[in-house]
């Protein structure tokens, strides 16, 4: 049988209103440790995941671990884009086991769960495995996640690729997000997550739209 092709989106592609990102124990002693990617690199990563979904209103939870006590605050950058909004802190490293976070993934009721955070063989297994098998369907943002070394961080992705996670990238997470420049009422905050966080794809960006004032629409 002929297969024939249509314009549209398959069903595997994020969108702003189908998912909720929880973002994981992005903190400062666990950051101490982190040796899969460097800070620098972490740290924008982590912004750049929290701008797009700020940004694009995707529901949001954010959670640390032994906060006051042990692990310190949630990084600035993830703070800035969600003023306001409450850190839901644990005492479980399996965010999935913590009541309070599961309250809340209830009460948003979606089905698609997005991960990053610190660790991966530790704070994402945990959520990402326990999900799946609970019939949720899970993305890891592997690039806004890091490990304790390079070895620690890649079983851990593809043990959680192994039980069906789907892996992406924070770049590919905003540019999924708004999937197509006509769509103008995102184009311009896109562009500007993408030209403040998006490392040589936002320098070319800028000089496109400085040179020439050319624009992906």
């Amino acid at each position: 049988m002929p297969i024939t092709a249509t314009p549209t989106p398959g069903p595997k592609l994020l969108s702003p209103k189908d998912h909720t990102l929880v973002m994981i124990d992005f903190q400062s002693q666990m950051a101490f440790a982190t040796h899969s990617i460097d800070a620098v690199t972490l740290r924008n990563n982590a912004a750049l995941v929290a701008s797009a979904a700020a940004g694009f209103g995707v529901s949001t939870i954010l959670t640390t671990v032994a906060e006051k006590s042990f692990s310190g605050p949630m990084f600035d950058e993830i703070k800035a884009a969600f003023p306001g909004q409450a850190m839901l802190d644990r005492t479980s490293m399996n965010t999935w086991e913590d009541a309070a976070v599961i309250q809340k993934i209830n009460e948003i009721g979606k089905t698609r769960i997005v991960l990053s955070g610190l660790w991966t063989g530790v704070c994402i297994v945990g959520p990402a495995l326990s999900a799946i098998d609970q019939g949720f369907e899970v993305y890891v943002i592997a690039d806004a996640c890091g490990d304790v070394s390079t070895e620690a961080h890649e079983r851990a992705m593809q043990r959680m690729v192994q039980a069906g996670a789907q892996p992406m990238t924070s770049l590919q997470y905003l540019l999924e997000l708004q999937r197509d420049w006509a769509r103008t009422d995102s184009y311009d905050m896109t562009t500007g997550i993408a030209r403040k966080l998006g490392g040589a794809y936002g320098l070319g960006v800028t000089y496109a739209k400085t040179m020439f004032n050319a624009h992906e629409g």
